[in-house]
């Protein structure tokens, strides 16, 4: 399902793009529908999946602020080297700047908010996932802010007006769905239940969503100006970042062991299942569309690119994640 949405989205854009001028005058109302459609998505899966967690269970673990200090600490020393070269060669090494900027969005990018639909359907901790999501978008609204304006300092652009902008994006899309599931949970308890019927709807909402977000992905890359060589040593610099970032996250999940009466309290391989595969997902997995926000926003306007092709990378592993896991329980 995820390699035809990637197909579908990339190619839906690629024929508006070849389609004759005139026709291009339905752009800005099919952009304005993408802009409500999209949250809107992002809204009922996050919604559909925060009733399926208890109130309870969404407490950090020691995981997660191993992640968050991988995180946080790459992204500060990219900041920091980059400060360095600035002021040593200042209006030099222009790609340089831009490859540099490219890592840091990839590795600061919260983690997606369809992650805990992959993350469930490969046997892991949603509410361990969901509890690192609502994390690492609070420490981005901070880390951005402070770091950004070091490398790229913009007019008018200081701390408190970089965390509101950033908190408005994020909040409003986290916060919203966790309180209406949890009023229907103890309101509309019989409504309650029956979502829970159908475990695999968020996916399905995800596969939409995932149209729209290569779409608007295409869009960027055949927009972009940059030159091919620039673009290719981009999507190395994205594909490097998902490696490593799911690789990290892995390894880390694996190593720590779950608190009493821990959601992926599970013994021996099981347990170990769960915990390597919620970390993975909650490093490797990013909102690839908040990523392109950030770069047009904040730094190179050019670097919004970076969210697209990092999205390419991660949805492939995903892909292959699910089939594997597929093959896995047939076998069983």
């Amino acid at each position: 399902m995820l390699p035809i949405a990637m197909v579908t989205g990339a190619s839906m854009y690629i024929i508006y793009h070849f389609l004759p001028e005139p026709l291009h005058v339905m752009g800005p109302f099919l952009e304005g529908v993408v802009s409500v459609v999209q949250p809107l998505l992002i809204f009922l899966m996050l919604f559909l999946t925060f009733c399926r967690i208890e109130p309870r269970e969404l407490k950090p673990h020691r995981w997660h602020w191993v992640l968050l200090l991988i995180q946080g600490g790459l992204f500060s020393i990219l900041g920091l080297f980059l400060m360095w070269v600035i002021r040593l060669m200042p209006g030099e090494h222009s790609a340089l700047k831009i490859l540099v900027e490219s890592a840091m969005l990839c590795l600061i990018c919260p983690t997606a908010t369809a992650a805990a639909v992959v993350t469930r359907k490969l046997g892991g901790d949603v509410a361990g996932i969901t509890t690192y999501t609502i994390l690492i978008n609070i420490l981005a609204a901070v880390l951005v802010p402070l770091i950004v304006p070091l490398v790229h300092p913009v007019a008018g652009m200081d701390f408190w007006t970089s965390f509101s902008m950033i908190l408005a994006k994020v909040l409003p899309l986290l916060i919203m769905p966790c309180l209406c599931a949890w009023l229907v949970r103890y309101l509309l308890p019989q409504f309650h239940r029956r979502l829970l019927q159908y475990p695999d709807l968020p996916f399905h909402i995800w596969a939409v969503a995932l149209t729209l977000a290569i779409a608007v992905s295409v869009r960027y890359l055949m927009a972009s100006s940059l030159g091919v060589w620039l673009i290719t040593g981009m999507a190395a610099v994205s594909l490097i970042c998902c490696v490593l970032q799911f690789a990290a996250g892995r390894m880390v999940g694996s190593r720590y062991r779950p608190r009493r009466n821990d959601v992926s309290q599970a013994v021996g391989e099981r347990g170990r299942k769960i915990r390597t595969v919620t970390a993975g997902q909650s490093l490797g997995q990013k909102n690839t569309v908040f990523a392109i926000w950030m770069g047009y926003t904040f730094l190179t306007p050019e670097t919004a690119i970076i969210g697209g092709l990092y999205s390419i990378w991660h949805n492939l592993y995903n892909s292959w994640q699910l089939r594997r896991s597929q093959k896995q329980s047939e076998l069983s």
